[in-house]
């Protein structure tokens, strides 16, 4: 009987010990929650970011604002919210590059990226693009292997730099497609304008920076990631229809919380996130630049990391790229 009643003790105890912090997730958020951007005011990231801060703070009725710290391959944010307070208060908008990638490229870093974060929610994917000038004789991904096939390294390739996503996803389709191409590095200036001038022939990445030019004629889209043709570009075949089932890279957007943030906070936060992906309004501007919305629970979003980031490992130790 003793031990009986023990037990029921450290049981009333832990239920005990539970209460505050569901108490405080019934009433968060009281003040508001800053959402670190490891990345510069005005870039894609950075209007997506605000644009979920806009969506929380209706759906919560506190203020959510995004607080910019770019810098260094996103590490400078990446610490800043690493670091932060585990209460609630301060969030991170993370990225393929920032959690999935970066972490395979430097051998140290002030940050564990799969042990000093607590996912809340994935904001959305964006499909990677093969982008070309439409001079570029092929028009699609099939009949470019062909001729780099036939005649190696002779379509110029642009990247954002040495270990990029568009750096990576291109090593990748040189690998998947073994074919060689003539990358070229742009670390300070956006390859877009060479782009669209002739000055380079194609280029790998997400489609928010070519979805105009595209639309304008001013670059012509290849082929696109995701297992089937995507609504806002039904007429560019998919890498697999290419022959390349296995080149998937995407680059995804999602809100996290310092590790240690009490989980009913973060199903607060998560379910808060789901009925954000609701917004028709939000959809769309993610479809348009062949992306798509998508939220999920805490425990999806961390399988979904864990994932792509072993994906990506795969990706850079097999090209051997380092960063330090």
């Amino acid at each position: 009987m003793d031990t009986f009643k023990r037990w029921i003790s450290i049981g009333l105890c832990a239920v005990a010990g539970l209460a505050p912090f569901t108490a405080a997730a019934q009433d968060y958020p009281t003040k508001p929650v800053r959402i670190i951007a490891p990345f510069p005011a005005g870039s894609g990231p950075d209007t997506n970011a605000r644009e979920i801060a806009a969506e929380l703070t209706k759906i919560l009725g506190q203020s959510f604002f995004v607080e910019n710290r770019p810098g260094a391959s996103n590490i400078i944010g990446t610490e800043v919210a690493a670091k932060a307070l585990a209460d609630g208060y301060s969030l991170y908008i993370g990225t393929t590059s920032s959690l999935s990638v970066v972490p395979h490229l430097y051998s140290k870093l002030p940050f564990k990226a799969e042990k000093d974060f607590a996912p809340v929610s994935l904001l959305g994917v964006l499909n990677t693009g093969l982008i070309a000038n439409p001079a570029l004789p092929a028009n699609d991904a099939r009949s470019l292997i062909a001729a780099l096939k036939a005649k190696p390294d002779s379509v110029t390739v642009a990247t954002a730099g040495i270990g990029s996503y568009s750096h990576l996803s291109a090593v990748w389709f040189n690998s998947s497609a073994g074919v060689a191409t003539n990358l070229v590095p742009y670390n300070s200036t956006s390859p877009y304008t060479d782009l669209m001038a002739g000055q380079v022939q194609a280029m790998f990445d997400g489609l928010p920076a070519a979805a105009g030019g595209i639309r304008a004629g001013r670059l012509k889209l290849l082929a696109i990631t995701g297992t089937k043709r995507h609504p806002s570009f039904p007429d560019v075949p998919t890498f697999a229809e290419a022959g390349l089932p296995d080149y998937a890279p995407i680059a995804w957007q999602g809100i996290l919380a310092p590790a240690g943030t009490p989980k009913p906070i973060l199903d607060k936060l998560s379910a808060a996130m789901q009925k954000a992906c609701q917004s028709e309004e939000l959809a769309k501007k993610w479809r348009d630049y062949g992306g798509e919305l998508r939220c999920n629970t805490p425990a999806e979003f961390a399988a979904f990391i864990s994932a792509d980031r072993q994906m990506w490992g795969k990706v850079i130790k097999q090209a051997n790229i380092k960063l330090d």
